[in-house]
């Protein structure tokens, strides 16, 4: 594995990073026992970084990490966490937003209890612009100036963002002191519109954390989760650049994740699985060289949904 550091947060993290968002069953049920090998497996192949947050799977997700990590010394892995998003148990959609400084300070409380640590290495102000951004400018206020009063009190190593929408991304990286940026869905086979703020990442030296290279499950034989928004006609042109990777030997899910991982340009790319064996395949073919003639090819069949933001 290798190690890079993450702007100016000092983390020296792994190229490749674990999400917990699939512990809680976000994508499809999973079996705690296994998602708690997961974890071990990653910390096996030495992933070093991992990320969650209290609205995946309704507090399921930070519930299972923080066993999977018990007993693991803390200084053998950076975390992060979320805050100002929450989710009810067994429901997707069915968010609360609360960009509050005590909610933010009792959200972190929380998690450090479900967790198990009294310390996070990054904490993520997350998803600012669901709800048709009723709530965004409660976050870049009172939501950012207490995560960043967190970070003076010494309970937080990192001030970040967890979101999607590009000119919110660009709004932040111009106007706030942000440590790290959370990137989702925006350095993949289908959107490299991450590679735009690469520039202002290097000279505020903003870590950039790249999340989802398999597009929220749209790189994957399996394809998407019900809940994302992609329309039908979308998802089938997702479905034909799988079909195309099969009949040429090859699987998308590797393609992507490969594709994704290897720009020296981006620290770490988090991915998310419950399965230890996913996880042990991930970290192993993440090195080898991709097929760029077929990536030029996988773009083409993608070619109407290039850089298309949906509605999250």
């Amino acid at each position: 594995m290798e190690y890079t550091l993450l702007g100016k947060t000092g983390l020296n993290v792994s190229r490749l990073s674990f999400g917990a968002s699939a512990l809680g069953g976000v994508f499809h049920p999973v079996d705690e026992s296994d998602a708690i090998a997961a974890v071990h497996q990653a910390l096996d192949c030495g992933i070093n970084y991992f990320d969650v947050a209290p609205a995946y799977g309704g507090t399921l997700s930070e519930t299972i990490l923080g066993k999977a990590l018990q007993g693991i010394p803390r200084d053998a892995y950076y975390l992060s966490t979320k805050v100002g998003k929450y989710t009810e148990p067994g429901s997707y959609g069915n968010d609360t937003l609360d960009y509050s400084r005590s909610r933010i300070r009792s959200s972190l409380e929380e998690s450090a209890r479900r967790l198990g640590t009294d310390y996070f290495d990054i904490i993520h102000i997350h998803d600012i612009e669901y709800k048709n951004r009723a709530y965004t400018e409660w976050a870049l206020s009172e939501g950012y100036e207490t995560v960043c009063e967190l970070k003076r009190e010494g309970r937080i190593g990192a001030v970040s963002f967890g979101l999607y929408p590009m000119d919110l991304w660009r709004r932040i990286f111009a106007a706030l002191e942000i440590d790290a940026a959370l990137v989702h869905n925006h350095y993949c086979l289908n959107d490299t519109q991450l590679l735009d703020l690469l520039p202002a990442a290097r000279e505020k030296g903003i870590g950039v954390i790249n999340g989802s290279p398999f597009a929220s499950g749209l790189l994957t034989d399996r394809g998407p989760a019900t809940w994302h928004p992609a329309s039908e006609e979308d998802r089938s042109l997702f479905r034909r650049a799988a079909v195309f990777c099969q009949s040429q030997g090859a699987s998308i899910s590797r393609l992507a994740l490969q594709f994704s991982s290897q720009n020296p340009e981006i620290p770490t790319t988090l991915f998310s699985s419950a399965s230890a064996e996913t996880v042990r395949r991930n970290v192993a073919e993440c090195e080898g060289p991709y097929d760029r003639s077929l990536v030029e090819e996988v773009r083409k069949i993608l070619h109407p949904v290039l850089d298309k933001e949906w509605s999250y």
